[in-house]
């Protein structure tokens, strides 16, 4: 999904109208009376500013810039859209490495930042620190849980619900009976995307009696999966993808932010394979590649975003945590802009089914380790 920034602006034009006055020659014109001269020009209605004027909040990434087209670029809309709708100031900064993270935080700091958020899970122990050392200025942690720290408000996301989604959807339209993912690096939040996408094949073959297997992941030996070591490298994910269409996949889930660029120009190099993006609906960043992706698995961290600037502007934010879900609509998979009128209305059917057990707790998106 594209970006959206919300906003309005109303233009108004005053025209003013020159008033002459003619008739014969001999009537004069008549001298200009107290009444007419006193005529002012209208007053413009002074705007009412918006409830954010000098709130500041700001944005420390890890690795990879507003402008990935995943992970960081998505948290960084829902900054946009506090801007626009509420009139913050936003302010961002780019960590080059873990030797970055405690500096940007104490930056910001120093900045008079009244939120800071620490985007990304290997901020949490920096992002931590902070907190507990500034007790009055909010923090927000995306994709990490806080400790018991007043002023800071953890968040995860349940996306292995999604990618369970996005499993049986795969499943359901792969051609070759072989699906595949690799991920950047081997953390919780990432391994979760796979751990769903599993759970999502099993549960179709169990429903339609079929054998689509996975390549690239196995949650029972979780060392062994693909994983190219970072966030960044394109190369690699397309050295990863080229693995996993030779091994037979023809419906791939890169799990590492940017670097599945490589997988959209490998997959369009070839002219064959489809993508299940992560984070942000992939058709929507990348439309020249849309009829590659399938569909995307999508944490609306842009949400979870604007909803922390919006209590902390009404003086209403609290620290805990925060978990994305199904449920509460924070988690979800799109179907690409491409695909949208071409997978099976009963496939569709099923899933939207399963979502809804998945929701009731019928059914568990988490690999029974």
């Amino acid at each position: 999904m594209h970006k959206k920034l919300y906003a309005a602006l109303a233009l108004l034009l005053l025209t003013s109208l020159a008033l002459g006055a003619c008739g014969p020659a001999a009537t004069p014109v008549p001298e200009p009376t107290e009444a007419m001269v006193e005529t002012e020009a209208p007053v413009a209605d002074t705007p009412v500013p918006l409830p954010g004027a000098g709130y500041i909040a700001c944005q420390v990434s890890d690795t990879g810039g507003t402008d990935d087209k995943s992970f960081n670029q998505f948290a960084w809309v829902g900054m946009e859209v506090a801007a626009e709708q509420l009139g913050v100031d936003i302010r961002f900064l780019e960590s080059r490495g873990e030797a970055d993270y405690e500096p940007n935080l104490n930056a910001f700091v120093e900045e008079g930042c009244d939120m800071i958020f620490g985007v990304g899970f290997l901020l949490n122990d920096a992002t931590t620190a902070a907190a507990t050392a500034n007790p009055d200025v909010s923090f927000v942690g995306i994709d990490h849980f806080s400790p018991d720290v007043a002023n800071y408000l953890g968040s995860f996301y349940n996306i292995h619900e999604a990618t369970m989604l996005a499993g049986y959807l795969a499943a359901g339209m792969t051609e070759t009976g072989i699906v595949g993912v690799y991920a950047g690096i081997n953390i919780p939040p990432v391994t979760a995307f796979s751990d769903g996408f599993y759970m999502g094949i099993q549960a179709y073959n169990a429903a339609h009696g079929t054998d689509v297997s996975l390549e690239g992941w196995d949650p029972a030996n979780p060392e062994g999966g693909l994983f190219t070591g970072d966030f960044t490298d394109t190369d690699k994910g397309r050295t990863a993808t080229e693995t996993l269409l030779d091994l037979g996949a023809d419906i791939i889930m890169p799990v590492a932010g940017p670097v599945g660029a490589g997988t959209l120009a490998v997959l369009e190099e070839r002219g064959t394979g489809l993508m299940i993006g992560v984070d942000t609906d992939w058709s929507s960043f990348y439309p020249d590649q849309a009829e590659f992706v399938l569909a995307s698995a999508m944490k609306r961290m842009d949400l979870v975003v604007f909803d922390a600037i919006d209590a902390g502007v009404n003086g209403a934010f609290a620290g805990g945590n925060f978990t994305g879900n199904l449920e509460n609509g924070r988690v979800g998979m799109t179907v690409g802009s491409a695909w949208i009128d071409q997978i099976p209305a009963d496939l569709m059917a099923e899933i939207e089914a399963l979502a809804a057990q998945i929701i009731s707790g019928e059914v568990s998106a988490v690999y029974p380790r």
